[in-house]
């Protein structure tokens, strides 16, 4: 038999199971209105507002797993999206996102979104690529990229 509930008890009950619960990749997203990138998984979120690919390269360096998560981040050029393949996240999205950030994310699996594609990244003043879009230009392999990319910040 199954357990008996008071007039209290089943309107909690029921609460609970019309309540809407957010996929966490629309949390993510959702959470980016605030912080420059938000990463969620089984309702747990992280959130930095730091610049460019720092938060990132932080969480990697702390050994933090990230596999499974949703990511938001305010810009996916290839330099991130060579952390997140890194970092075993399963979706993606970029309020802009370049075309070889898509082109790298999707060659590895990764669920891709984006508000605004663009055809590269480019530096604070808009005279060249990205310092480490350019550093990641011709490397494929993850592990490659991400040695490369943590030694600009050492």
């Amino acid at each position: 038999m199954g357990k008996k509930y008071n007039d209290n008890e089943i309107e909690d009950v029921i609460f609970k199971k019309e309540e809407i619960v957010k996929p966490d990749f629309e949390t993510a997203i959702d959470m980016l209105a605030e912080h420059s990138i938000a990463l969620c998984k089984d309702h747990k979120t992280i959130t930095y507002d730091g610049n460019g690919i720092s938060p990132m390269i932080k969480l990697l360096m702390e050994g933090r797993n990230l596999k499974g998560y949703s990511v938001a981040d305010v810009m996916v050029g290839k330099a991130s999206a060579i952390l997140f393949v890194k970092a075993g996240v399963i979706n993606v999205y970029g309020r802009v996102m370049s075309d070889a950030g898509i082109d790298y994310l999707a060659r590895h699996g990764i669920n891709i979104s984006y508000g605004t594609l663009t055809d590269n990244i480019v530096n604070e003043d808009g005279t060249d690529l990205c310092p480490m879009e350019k550093t990641v230009a011709p490397v494929e392999d993850y592990d490659e990229g991400f040695e490369l990319l943590k030694a600009r910040f050492s």
